[in-house]
């Protein structure tokens, strides 16, 4: 299932670089740029960090990802400190600390060692 909407949202973002608390194409944040994608996309509200994001959505096992989920990581912290949107093939996109806004794959050796779960929200479930 691919969602015209959600691509659209995030072809003007790739690039775009990091900024703790950034909400803009200036400078953006991992939970904000999946709060700005998915109301672009779905028309639904995501708020707060990451783990507060996480408290929201249903968990989903890495094998069950479908497009749109979100996919959270606890890197260097017990908590839930970083989120992204799967799109297909264990590829998800994300506002990371060093790229920027980038595509990932969850098989690179990073995000395998700090993917904690994936979640749906009730706009993609």
């Amino acid at each position: 299932m691919q969602s015209p909407e959600l691509y659209k949202s995030i072809s003007d973002w790739l690039g775009v670089k990091y900024c703790y608390s950034g909400e803009s194409k200036k400078g953006i944040d991992c939970s904000g740029f999946a709060t700005t994608i998915y109301q672009a996309a779905y028309n639904r509200s995501l708020e707060g960090s990451a783990a507060d994001i996480y408290k929201t959505v249903k968990p989903v096992k890495k094998s069950q990802l479908k497009e749109g989920d979100l996919v959270f990581f606890k890197i260097k912290r017990k908590r839930v400190s970083h989120v992204g949107v799967y799109l297909s093939h264990n590829r998800f996109i994300h506002a990371s600390v060093h790229d920027g806004v980038v595509i990932s794959d969850l098989d690179e050796p990073y995000y395998k060692k700090y993917f904690f779960k994936g979640g749906r929200t009730k706009a993609t479930g």
